[in-house]
């Protein structure tokens, strides 16, 4: 009489995701900046001083980490908004987070984003 066994190896990964940074890339893309509106798509008031984003899936609250691919200059935003609606477009962000990427004289610029909290 012959026994089949079959034996089945576990996937190890390289480096567990607990001992990994603590962001994950959400996606990167063309960012651009808006200035007007006076409500956002969480019910607050759109602020173009404050250090905000407009995303279209994030939940609202998620901070995230933008990062100009071009120059380096990141900033920590917060979402509050739904947008971009031009395709090709991944994220909206205040005027004020714009001059911190240092995008306000060309509009908009390659990014690369990470989920911080």
């Amino acid at each position: 009489m012959k026994r089949r066994v079959a034996s089945v190896k576990r996937h190890t990964p390289f480096a567990s995701r607990r001992h990994g940074p603590a962001t994950k890339t959400a996606s990167e893309g063309i960012a651009s900046f808006y200035t007007e509106g006076t409500k956002t798509a969480s019910g607050e008031n759109f602020d173009t001083h404050d250090l905000t984003a407009a995303h279209p899936t994030l939940p609202f609250g998620t901070k995230l980490r933008v990062t100009n691919v071009t120059s380096g200059q990141s900033v920590t935003v917060r979402v509050n908004d739904r947008g971009p609606y031009v395709q090709g477009r991944v994220v909206d962000v205040s005027h004020s987070a714009a001059d911190a990427l240092g995008m306000v004289g060309k509009g908009l610029a390659n990014v690369k984003l990470e989920v911080v909290q």
